[in-house]
């Protein structure tokens, strides 16, 4: 699971293949509820474009923009079934969640001390996604994106992660031709053969954050 990560900025969406944001991404790091940048394909097969979203989706019937702090992660195993998600995931609303890393908490001092995730190779990271959009009070269309998580007790790298005992999970990592894969998935089968966990040799871990 992810609940607190670094999001790139407007000049990395370059490596996405999508065009800057109009709107301010905001700097620092990204919790339940904040904006962040999204990625995704249009319904006409068109190029890809970046949004700005709430971190945590809102499906059309939530009441409250506080919901998103109760759906940042979305289970691929009952993604199909939770009515909070089902409804992207039936239409395919696919997307990619761009980031410089994710943060999780390690117990191997006894207490928690937050690790910072990222690619080895430095490049930014594409984390499997799924967004939903819909009207607010003020008639204005609202984005918003949760995160794709699996199970991770036997990778090497994140079942270092959360508390003992705890069931280990992880984002799915996308790499190389999986971000267009995912992006252009049209089954449900094509969707669920790409979630499962990365190589660990994509990933680097170290105690700290990414200073602002």
């Amino acid at each position: 699971m992810c609940s607190n990560y670094r999001p790139i900025g407007n000049k990395e969406l370059s490596f996405f293949d999508a065009p800057p944001i109009d709107d301010v991404i905001p700097k620092g790091d990204a919790y339940p509820g904040s904006a962040a940048p999204l990625v995704y394909r249009p319904a006409n097969n068109g190029p890809r474009a970046a949004v700005l979203g709430t971190f945590g989706l809102l499906p059309v019937w939530a009441k409250e923009q506080s919901f998103a702090k109760r759906t940042y992660n979305a289970r691929s195993e009952t993604v199909a079934e939770k009515p909070s998600f089902r409804n992207a995931w039936q239409k395919r609303q696919l997307c990619i969640v761009p980031a410089t890393a994710i943060y999780e908490p390690c117990y191997e001092t006894g207490k928690a001390v937050w690790w910072r995730i990222q690619r080895a190779d430095g490049l930014p990271m594409a984390l499997a996604g799924l967004w939903e959009r819909k009207n607010w009070d003020d008639d204005q269309p609202g984005w918003s994106f949760t995160m794709l998580t699996v199970n991770a007790d036997d990778h090497p790298v994140m079942r270092r992660f959360h508390k003992p005992g705890d069931e280990k999970r992880m984002t799915v990592i996308l790499d190389g031709r999986q971000v267009e894969d995912w992006l252009a998935a049209a089954t449900e089968a094509q969707m669920r053969e790409i979630l499962r966990p990365c190589d660990p040799a994509l990933l680097t871990a170290s105690s700290g954050r990414l200073s602002d």
